[in-house]
């Protein structure tokens, strides 16, 4: 599929790191017995990573089985309202309330299948946390690097806002590319030749191919 030419020589490699940053994009998705608003940012990350983990270990699970699993704790961490209007920016202003319930929720499928088609390329990688940043607006930044297999030492960051006490990722950056910027770019053609309506539909396609390694939209 087509990319932006603007993105697709750091996209290469980030292409090919999306098979692990998978495993980490779905391990901050993952439900705590701990309530996240006791946790810092650091912790919070760090014991969901650590859940996941054990997900991903699970020989007794079968794909379906452990993409299920963590499909349905993956909505707790990511905060995907405030995710899908960043990746629209400006744009959110011309979509009515029915296209943006509408853009969600294909927007969350859309997620979904793209990373959970990579979840079976796990390789016991491993994540360690080096530093938490501040932010404007109070968020944070959690910066990782992958640790073992092919990406070894890759750097994986995720941008973290408090909402209702609650740490919640609006953006994931792997190697330099963020990932909303990445969406951003995409949709924003997707817009130009036909609208809210468009692109709502063009994710709709997209996502009824089910899980699909395919990052692009057009």
């Amino acid at each position: 599929m087509a990319v932006p030419d603007c993105f697709s020589r750091g996209l290469r490699r980030g292409r090919r790191l999306y098979a692990v940053a998978a495993v980490v994009l779905l391990a901050l998705c993952s439900a705590v017995s701990v309530s996240a608003a006791a946790l810092g940012p650091r912790d919070t990350m760090q014991q969901t990573i650590d859940r996941v983990l054990v997900v991903l270990n699970d020989p007794s699970l079968d794909f379906d089985e452990r993409l299920e699993v963590l499909e349905g704790i993956a909505l707790e961490r990511f905060d995907l309202q405030t995710m899908s209007r960043l990746v629209l920016a400006r744009s959110w202003k011309k979509f009515s309330p029915a296209q943006r319930e509408a853009y969600i929720e294909e927007f969350k499928t859309y997620l979904s299948n793209n990373y959970g088609a990579r979840i079976n390329r796990y390789d016991n990688q491993s994540v360690e946390i080096i530093e938490v940043r501040d932010e404007a607006r109070g968020d944070v930044t959690v910066l990782t690097r992958i640790v073992g297999g092919e990406y070894d030492d890759a750097r994986v960051d995720y941008r973290m806002r408090e909402k209702d006490g609650d740490w919640q990722v609006i953006d994931v950056t792997i190697e330099g590319i963020s990932m909303v910027s990445n969406f951003r770019d995409q949709f924003r053609e997707v817009l130009s030749r036909g609208g809210p309506d468009h692109l709502i539909e063009k994710l709709r396609e997209k996502n009824a191919l089910g899980p699909v390694e395919d990052e692009a939209v057009e």
